[in-house]
């Protein structure tokens, strides 16, 4: 692809679950060197908003008629996860960078053919992993880097509500939206797969349906990721729940980190404690978490494309959070362990 000074991008899909598509925008225009230059989506009124929202921009209902524009460079792909690889596919084929929003996609297969793709075409491929710039996660990778909990071997993270979640919406339809965990499940994986950073072993997971039966998706999962040297990943789901274990527990040989509510929730007091020992003695801290700054994928990108610096996200590592899980349900299905098909 030809190298501009200026990244031209189209969000396809500006609607719907938390006004993604006008985040995503006004997250390239922040960036250096990118610009939202046109939206599409199937629901008029979204396209309407669109224009409101940013004067001037070009609108689409059909996405394939963005591919044929060649005045748009990347495309940013927020749709049901189910049409995430076709049209994915669409786009790397008519040379345009692309940025997928998470789940990249709902197969290992349909991930290993869009990487390939991308590496004929020449574009970069990359998903939209924004939640490595959370606040509480960078505090947390920040005191395990620096060794004051030792060497980490049990990551325990649990997301747990009492919630009717996406009810009436594609995301309660499994076919379309592969299930609970292709929803929070990607961000779960990615933190515990990039704290824990060893070689994946074996995956097993359970699922339960006990409370919301007009839905043919899951209520609660939960997923235990084996690593090298018996090295543990637990992650746990649940909109069924009205109890709560700690939101992380991370484990390690000299220390441990404890996070009580998630803050997304807005449940926490945006902190978690740290438990290790100072020359012997038991030592507990109280540690703020970090600004988030999810808005810095897009300068990673924007760095990327028009100076060549290293990539953020790559293919790759989002390919093997889609092995974690599309794993987890053929064990959940099974109720054996299984071998992800990475590393």
């Amino acid at each position: 692809m030809e190298r501009r000074n200026e990244i031209r991008c189209a969000v396809i899909g500006y609607g719907g679950a938390c006004n993604m598509g006008f985040n995503h925008s006004n997250w390239i225009n922040a960036a250096p060197g990118m610009k939202t230059v046109a939206v599409c989506d199937v629901v008029p009124d979204r396209l309407e908003q669109a224009k409101k929202d940013f004067p001037g921009i070009k609108t689409f209902s059909d996405y394939r008629e963005v591919m044929k524009d060649s005045d748009i460079d990347l495309v940013v792909i927020i749709t049901p996860h189910s049409t995430h690889f076709e049209i994915g596919m669409e786009a790397i084929r008519h040379g345009k960078h692309v940025v997928m929003e998470k789940p990249m996609c709902l197969h290992v297969s349909e991930a290993d053919a869009m990487i390939e793709e991308a590496k004929k075409q020449g574009v970069t491929l990359t998903v939209f992993h924004n939640r490595r710039h959370d606040g509480d996660y960078m505090a947390m990778k920040e005191i395990i880097e620096k060794g004051i909990i030792g060497e980490v071997y049990r990551i325990e993270f649990c997301l747990e509500m009492w919630e009717h979640i996406f009810p009436k919406t594609w995301r309660s339809v499994k076919a379309l939206s592969g299930g609970i965990f292709y929803d929070w499940g990607p961000h779960i994986v990615d933190w515990t797969l990039n704290l824990m950073g060893e070689k994946i072993e074996s995956v097993y997971a359970l699922t339960q349906k006990r409370v919301w039966m007009d839905t043919d998706i899951e209520d609660e999962i939960q997923v235990i990721v084996r690593f090298s040297d018996g090295k543990i990943g637990d992650m746990q789901l649940s909109f069924a729940s009205m109890g709560h274990n700690p939101n992380w527990r991370i484990i390690g040989t000299k220390g441990a980190i404890v996070q009580d509510r998630p803050p997304v929730l807005e449940l926490g007091d945006n902190s978690f404690k740290v438990y290790t020992e100072v020359e012997g003695y038991p030592a507990e801290m109280t540690i703020k978490h970090k600004k988030s700054d999810w808005e810095k994928y897009y300068v990673n990108l924007s760095a990327h494309l028009l100076e060549g610096a290293p990539l953020e996200v790559t293919p790759e590592s989002a390919r093997r959070v889609i092995a974690v899980i599309e794993t987890a349900y053929k064990s959940a299905e099974s109720g054996k362990v299984e071998i992800p098909p990475v590393d």
